[in-house]
């Protein structure tokens, strides 16, 4: 049986055209990237059924949702769709506003009490829906598209029109669904934090046309696509905490051998996800001993491209992994490096999450 989504869509309006295909899996978090206008929003409308002037064709597993001869309609596609506003009944209760979501009769990969734990609304069920605060009126709305059995949940940067405070807020209760979820997952957002902190796979988007697909290890490293360079360029590294200095508030994190510090408190054997941004890398050929960077690992360059008029943009295997670094050209030349050489990684910073499980 295939394990993926099939989705093939065109759309043509008098001012933007879609056409995209690609196959999206059924498990874990796909995100969507791009800028504003790349055509993601229409992509998911697609996906549910919303865009009556697109033609193509949607498979759902072995399922033909969408060719020629079949259109399933809207309210029989078994979506979970989570908007940029809440849209919650101002007349219901926190409680009545999920319930209404739930399909009667029926019972899906999420009942009323887990998606109620998962996103920590068990003070709220009695609160009018007018006296929650931005964050809280998201989650309730993300629990109410679980409890309709979805097979598929798709998220329309659910939590772009908050403030940053509130945006940190419903972050570790979107790592929680991960971590929790079957149901697959398709989270359309323009920022890279957000996609590289929750998702595992990426699409990115460019005027209505899908220009790189693929694991999100693999895609962040397409260093040659715009909206994946420059301060943003970095790459993800899996590993697992191996032991604690509680006194410098440091976690020991290993992968494929190699060790690293980094900032945090995080429970021996935890699988984590570090971001290493290509500019908090510099390159060396030898050891000092002598510097304030903690991480000076072992390096292999496997390309370098330019990146700009004064820089240039490493891509190093440590390990079975693969970082970048951003460096200046006087720097290249000063010293020498060229792909193939042996070259020492000096990680100043890292970003550290716990890594997502792919579907329960």
């Amino acid at each position: 049986m295939s394990r993926s989504i099939s989705v093939r869509y065109r759309l043509q309006r008098s001012d933007f055209a879609l056409d995209v295909d690609a196959d999206i899996p059924m498990r874990g978090i796909t995100g969507v990237f791009g800028e504003s206008g790349a055509g993601k929003t229409a992509l998911l409308r697609c996906i549910a059924g919303l865009e009556r002037g697109a033609s193509g064709r949607l498979v759902f597993a072995v399922e033909v949702w969408l060719d020629d001869s079949v259109s399933r309609p809207v309210h029989d596609r078994e979506i979970g769709y989570v908007f940029q506003e809440p849209r919650l009944f101002a007349h219901l209760n926190v409680r009545q506003n999920i319930e209404y979501g739930q399909r009667r009769g029926r019972r899906g990969d999420v009942g009323f009490d887990e998606a109620v734990e998962l996103l920590g609304l068990r003070d709220l069920l009695d609160r009018r829906v007018d006296t929650l605060s931005g964050g809280e009126a998201q989650r309730v709305a993300i629990a109410r598209a679980l409890l309709r059995s979805p097979r598929v949940v798709l998220m329309d940067e659910p939590i772009a029109a908050l403030d940053r405070a509130r945006r940190d807020e419903i972050l570790p209760f979107l790592d929680r669904l991960h971590s929790a979820l079957s149901i697959p997952v398709i989270y359309v957002s323009h920022s890279i934090e957000e996609v590289i902190r929750l998702c595992d796979y990426l699409l990115v988007m460019e005027r209505g046309r899908i220009i790189a697909a693929g694991d999100i290890q693999e895609v962040l490293l397409r260093a040659d696509l715009p909206l994946l360079g420059g301060d943003e360029a970095g790459a993800i590294i899996h590993a697992r905490a191996v032991a604690r200095d509680a006194g410098d508030g440091l976690t020991k994190i290993a992968f494929d051998g190699i060790e690293m510090w980094v900032p945090g408190a995080y429970e021996t054997g935890a699988p984590l996800r570090l971001r290493i941004r290509a500019n908090d890398v510099s390159l060396c050929r030898e050891d000092s001993g002598a510097s304030t960077v903690l991480n000076v690992l072992p390096a292999a360059i496997e390309s370098i491209r330019d990146d700009g008029e004064s820089c240039a943009l490493v891509q190093l295997a440590v390990g079975s992994g693969r970082i970048l670094a951003r460096i200046t050209r006087r720097s290249r030349t000063a010293l020498n490096l060229e792909p193939g050489d042996r070259v020492l990684a000096q990680i100043k910073s890292v970003a550290v999450k716990n890594a997502p499980a792919a579907g329960r």
